[in-house]
């Protein structure tokens, strides 16, 4: 009997959260863990009961967080000021200047003055980060992928700060602190560190029913991107955008790359962790200096107060998409990053972003997520770099005129001129100091908020696994097979089985395909019964194209780079060709050789080389090409570094251009049997070009079936 019909036969039919009578689950889906007389009583600092600690004071199911909710504070407070003086999240990131270049005015839609006029650039600083890693961690680990934007307007500064996935894992604030204490090393033991392969992680997670649409998103490919310059950018929540007339409309932020989206594999991944831990800055940075650089266009998914009414789930829920299908994203304006920093720490590292910094024709919504990062990112750097003052420093200051009454504090460089120090005043001129502007002033949407006082989970936000199926159902297969495998190593690596059976249990909710393929990659006994769920799932959401890589990547290679290892004696007139094939198509050709300092070819050109071969592995590049001479060849067969670079390039599906002198190399890796259409000999009757050609399409994903074994017996 085969694993995939037996797990399916046999069970206890018993789900893990049904085995724990202090569960229970509210009208919103989240779970709340009571207090029995063997577990204490939650409390605040100060001794308080908690009552729920799942739910953030509103006013109303779907209203805004009320200030007062002291435990949500206090909660967040600490939480801010845990780590000092790196970030607590997003430790580990990179950073670059450039500019916004609006396409045609928005007047009609916001008064928001970046969008007021077509052809203007506003200058703009982006970091890009990852979410769980210290600062020291490595570039490829398996993580959200911070995508912070600050837009220094003539208006003030507003920070756009997203990541490359459009939904979160928690809907409300009050659950933040939880969800990254869950991800970050386990405190007893400090790790593991940079990745959430392990049990207080997925504990937390197959008790929070929400974070289901998340975990498809983790666990795809979207978290280990190729580069920074290849993923997209999302703003997560709801905002409004407001016009002059003070008509809104809703808006939710994303930024395309104009190169397309590419991720790696995960053993590739794993490797390039090793040979470069910085690879993903070192990428973005070569990009930069070359003046090869970065493109991303902002897009717009505008929707107004009728479609939010109609829509399936609720547009104030931060784990849930509105598909690019149902509202078309407008492409309105690019961002560009043209120049690197010139002191990391003054500049990339005291940057600080706040999602509470807007500006006029920009305003929130009531997403409890996004009310309670107003709160916490202004708290976080007041720690972080402080003092109140942060803003002083030169790469935070608006690059607009400014003027306040706000004064001294730790490490003032700049404090009012005059007399005044406060307002109302009745000196004139410049002692009175600045006044207000009803007119120029940010002035908030008058939403009509009613409701009664509590902590509320709307009941709007209780589907927690349809969406999440609908992301699964748009990948590729090639794509769900990676996201299968992703689930099983992350669950192979916590200890407790019933752990793994809970997420099973989520996932049966989701599609019982995926469940049972994770189930035997995990060699599940007994298959256990689908999670309660507060909603049914639903099977009729269409497939998104929009959600896959792979349907989204490029028809170039233009920003990528092929590897060409090189020996004494390559044909110098081929290595011409194909260095020029490789410059037409805007790519970059990187040499590797047996010895840094270069190789004699076959016409005694010296050539230099960047890489040693155990300095360069194939990891590095997106294809490679071995032009080695007979004797050169029969040299690599000894050096194990040599046939690794082939063997991964295999195992990771890239493109291989190669001499016929390559057979015994070919041979020494293990694929020369296994040759396929990615194996492209490159000889001067056109081997060229059509290797040129067939890297277009990244990687021959049809490879892959002969790499792997299969997911279930």
């Amino acid at each position: 009997m085969s694993m995939k019909r037996k797990i399916t036969r046999e069970g206890s039919r018993k789900s893990a959260r049904d085995a724990d009578p202090a569960v229970t689950i509210g009208a919103g889906g989240e779970v709340h863990q009571q207090a029995d007389g063997n577990v204490p009583v939650l409390t605040t600092q100060q001794g308080v009961p908690v009552a729920d600690d799942q739910n953030s004071l509103k006013v109303g199911a779907r209203g805004p967080t009320i200030l007062e909710d002291f435990h949500l504070r206090e909660k967040l407070f600490h939480f801010d000021h845990e780590r000092i003086p790196e970030r607590v999240v997003h430790a580990r990131g990179f950073g670059a200047h450039g500019f916004f270049e609006n396409y045609k005015s928005l007047s009609d839609i916001t008064k928001a003055d970046l969008f007021q006029r077509p052809g203007e650039q506003t200058p703009a600083f982006v970091r890009f980060s990852t979410v769980a890693g210290n600062k020291g961690s490595a570039d490829l680990a398996r993580d959200v992928r911070g995508f912070a934007v600050k837009l220094y307007t003539k208006e003030g500064n507003w920070d756009l700060v997203g990541n490359n996935i459009p939904v979160f894992f928690i809907q409300d604030a009050i659950k933040f602190p939880d969800v990254v204490h869950a991800a970050k090393q386990e405190p007893d033991r400090g790790f593991p560190q940079a990745q959430t392969a392990h049990d207080n992680f997925w504990d937390f997670i197959s008790l929070t029913p929400e974070s289901m649409h998340m975990i498809m998103w983790i666990m795809s490919d979207r978290t280990i991107p190729r580069s920074f310059r290849f993923m997209e950018g999302f703003g997560v929540h709801t905002f409004r955008l407001i016009n002059r007339k003070g008509k809104s409309t809703f808006v939710k932020f994303h930024w395309k790359p104009k190169l397309g989206l590419q991720s790696v594999v995960w053993n590739e991944a794993v490797k390039i962790n090793g040979a470069d831990p910085d690879f993903h800055r070192r990428d973005l940075w070569t990009a930069i200096q070359m003046g090869d650089y970065p493109e991303w266009e902002l897009g717009l998914q505008l929707f107004d107060e009728t479609f939010a009414g109609r829509f399936d789930f609720d547009v104030l829920d931060a784990t849930k998409i509105i598909p690019e299908e149902l509202v078309p994203v407008r492409r309105v304006g690019r961002l560009v990053l043209n120049r690197c920093v010139e002191n990391f720490f003054a500049e990339t590292e005291q940057v600080a972003f706040c999602t509470q910094n807007i500006v006029p024709g920009i305003d929130f919504s009531n997403d409890p997520l996004l009310q309670g990062r107003n709160f916490s990112y202004l708290d976080t750097q007041l720690k972080r770099l402080g003092g109140p003052n942060f803003t002083h420093l030169p790469i935070n200051a608006p690059k607009c005129p400014f003027q306040h009454f706000q004064q001294d504090g730790h490490m003032a460089m700049v404090n009012p001129k005059g007399r005044a120090n406060y307002e109302p005043n009745s000196w004139n001129g410049a002692d009175g100091g600045p006044r207000e502007s009803p007119d120029r002033g940010f002035q908030s949407y008058p939403a009509g908020e009613e409701g009664s006082k509590g902590r509320y989970r709307s009941e709007t936000f209780a589907d927690h696994y349809s969406q999440a199926r609908q992301f699964y159902i748009s990948q590729t297969n090639t794509e769900q097979d990676h996201l299968a495998r992703a689930l099983v190593f992350e669950l192979s690596k916590c200890e407790r089985p019933d752990i793994r059976g809970r997420m099973v249990a989520h996932l049966r909710n989701i599609d019982e395909d995926l469940a049972q393929k994770v189930a035997a990659g995990l060699a599940l006994k007994e298959l256990p019964d689908s999670a309660t769920a507060t909603r049914p799932t639903r099977k009729d959401l269409k497939k998104s194209p929009a959600l896959s890589i792979l349907l989204n990547g490029p028809d170039t290679f233009k920003g990528r780079k092929v590897g060409v290892l090189l020996t004494d004696g390559v044909d110098f007139d081929l290595f011409i060709a194909l260095q020029s094939a490789v410059k037409k198509e805007g790519a970059l050709m990187e040499i590797v050789a047996p010895k840094v300092g270069g190789v004699q070819a076959s016409n005694g050109t010296w050539i230099e080389a960047v890489q040693k071969i155990d300095g360069g592995p194939s990891v590095l590049y997106d294809a490679v090409a071995l032009l080695v001479s007979e004797a050169g060849g029969k040299l690599l067969v000894k050096e194990s570094a040599a046939r690794d670079f082939v063997a991964d390039a295999f195992a990771h599906m890239k493109f291989i251009g190669h001499v016929e002198a390559a057979a015994p190399l070919l041979e020494k890796a293990g694929v020369y049997d296994s040759r396929d259409e990615g194996f492209i000999e490159l000889d001067r009757r056109g081997g060229v070009a059509k290797f040129i050609e067939a890297c277009r399409q990244l990687r021959l994903w049809k490879r892959e079936a002969a790499v792997h074994l299969a997911l279930a017996p």
